[in-house]
């Protein structure tokens, strides 16, 4: 299992915080000033991504659950709130299943359940394949903010940065982690999740649309469902909102 690169500052509940698909911990910049004053925020670089391990071959998003409850064992010292986007997101809902005794509650933002079609994903590799993860990059920036926050000098940055991080990822380890996203099917083991929720969807989501949040929140018991004006990187594009939003989920179950 690797060491995931991780950063800690804060102080309160700890709250574990997992970004989206060829980002990395940086992607949670603009909100961590605001959670940190409430709780000791926790984040980490996913297998493949950032200052974390390459790790050769195939994975499954169960094994990016397994690296976030290794990381939260030697971290955190009890249960956590844990918040994930995207990939994140499906890394919170696998967590929640198979080590749900780390958990306090979840947040899964911009996320999906399941792949119907697969066939974007497998362009998408072949043309990473091919090209390198460069060739992808226009593309993906281009979903995950709205174009009218990239036309502002603040989004324009935002945008720049998280290209720049996405170019800087190893093209095996993307593909392998396109992998292991297009294969998650979480629609019956959802049901089994136990502990507080809350779904958020992008109202602006083009590339996890708000159908696919609504169908997570209605298969997990009890899971909340709210709405955030946002692309796909919603704490990137409305750092202040998903801060608030978060803060308010973790104080009403700490």
């Amino acid at each position: 299992m690797p060491a995931l690169h991780f950063e800690k500052q804060g102080t309160g509940p700890v709250l574990v915080l997992s970004h989206a698909l060829g980002c990395d911990l940086h992607m949670w910049d603009g909100v961590v000033a605001a959670l940190a004053t409430r709780f000791t925020v926790l984040r980490y670089d996913h297998r493949n991504h950032g200052r974390s391990p390459l790790v050769p071959g195939a994975f499954s998003i169960e094994d990016l659950a397994d690296d976030a409850a290794a990381l939260i064992r030697a971290e955190a010292g009890g249960p956590v709130f844990f918040a994930g986007v995207s990939m994140g997101g499906m890394t919170a809902q696998a967590l929640a299943v198979r080590h749900p005794q780390l958990l306090k509650g979840i947040l899964i933002a911009n996320s999906a359940a399941y792949y119907a079609d697969k066939a974007p994903w497998q362009a998408r590799e072949a043309r990473v394949q091919a090209e390198g993860v460069a060739a992808i990059a226009d593309g993906a920036v281009e979903r995950w903010l709205t174009p009218g926050f990239v036309s502002t000098p603040a989004g324009a940055a935002q945008a720049a940065a998280l290209r720049a991080t996405l170019v800087a990822t190893d093209a095996a380890g993307y593909i392998a982690s396109c992998n292991a996203v297009a294969a998650i099917d979480f629609r019956d083991s959802n049901r089994r999740i136990a502990v507080p929720t809350l779904v958020l969807a992008g109202s602006q989501d083009l590339a996890t649309p708000p159908a696919m949040s609504q169908e997570i929140a209605g298969a997990i018991p009890g899971a909340q469902l709210q709405t955030i004006d946002a692309a796909h990187i919603s704490p990137a594009e409305r750092p202040a909102d998903f801060a608030r939003i978060t803060t308010q989920f973790v104080e009403a179950h700490a």
